[in-house]
């Protein structure tokens, strides 16, 4: 059933409620309630203490209310850096984003050190290369199912905190 009210909209926001209709598909209405349920949502998250979070991903964004569980980052030899940021969100969900730096290779033909300082110098041959980056989320519904997805310490120190509530009310 749908309810009929009255919005007074300023001459000077009547283009952007003309943009907001056109991405809405076409009807003032849609857009006004689209626009009421992100911000509620947003808003009831807030006051539960979570965050907007948004993450890049291939290009292109991730959003959702949640709050940062923990941060654990790692670099390989090779000097690739991987980075496991596990999230809770407001629905109680655990939300993992693991961001992996391009892959660089660099240095002479030989694994002979020598050689590869004089390629430096610009006196031999040098080699360089790279594997891009790239990162990935995946939401789960349990903390239990990070478990060998996450390194093992990282997972010891984040399962201890899953469950702690983001705002605690003190009766004072």
């Amino acid at each position: 059933m749908a309810h009929s009210t009255t919005i007074e909209i300023p001459d000077e926001d009547l283009p952007l409620l003309e943009r907001a209709q056109d991405l809405a598909g076409g009807t003032p209405a849609a857009a006004i309630s689209e626009a009421l349920r992100r911000y509620v949502e947003a808003e009831e998250g807030r006051r539960q203490g979570y965050d907007e979070i948004v993450i890049e991903v291939a290009g292109d964004e991730r959003r959702f209310a949640g709050v940062l569980l923990g941060e654990w980052g790692r670099t390989s030899r090779s000097g690739r850096v991987e980075t496991f940021r596990v999230y809770r969100s407001g629905k109680g969900t655990f939300v993992l984003h693991v961001d992996r730096s391009p892959d660089w290779v660099s240095g002479s033909e030989s694994d002979d050190w020598a050689a590869t300082w004089l390629g430096y110098l610009g006196l031999g041959e040098t080699s360089w290369g790279f594997v891009p980056g790239d990162a990935a989320v995946e939401v789960v519904s349990a903390i239990e199912e990070l478990r060998g997805r996450i390194p093992a310490e990282f997972y010891d120190r984040i399962a201890r905190n899953a469950d702690h509530p983001v705002v605690e009310d003190l009766d004072l």
